[in-house]
């Protein structure tokens, strides 16, 4: 019974982590401030621990690819 359970938060665990590689890249790629409030917004829903701040750092820290 435990396993199942723990399965089930892995899984979800999974599935949050691969929608927030997704909004990060649209937020990255966005110009728009009101496109980049909504995505701030959703990340809200999905993550609310999150701060918009932890959320923007792995787009800061990346190095980027100009080579």
């Amino acid at each position: 019974m435990a396993n199942r359970i723990r399965t089930k938060r892995l899984r979800a665990k999974r599935q949050r982590q691969v929608k927030l590689r997704k909004l990060r890249a649209k937020f990255a790629s966005t110009v728009s401030e009101t496109e980049k409030q909504k995505i701030l917004e959703k990340v809200g829903r999905i993550a609310p621990w999150l701060t918009a701040k932890e959320f923007t750092a792995p787009l800061v820290n990346t190095p980027s690819k100009t080579s």
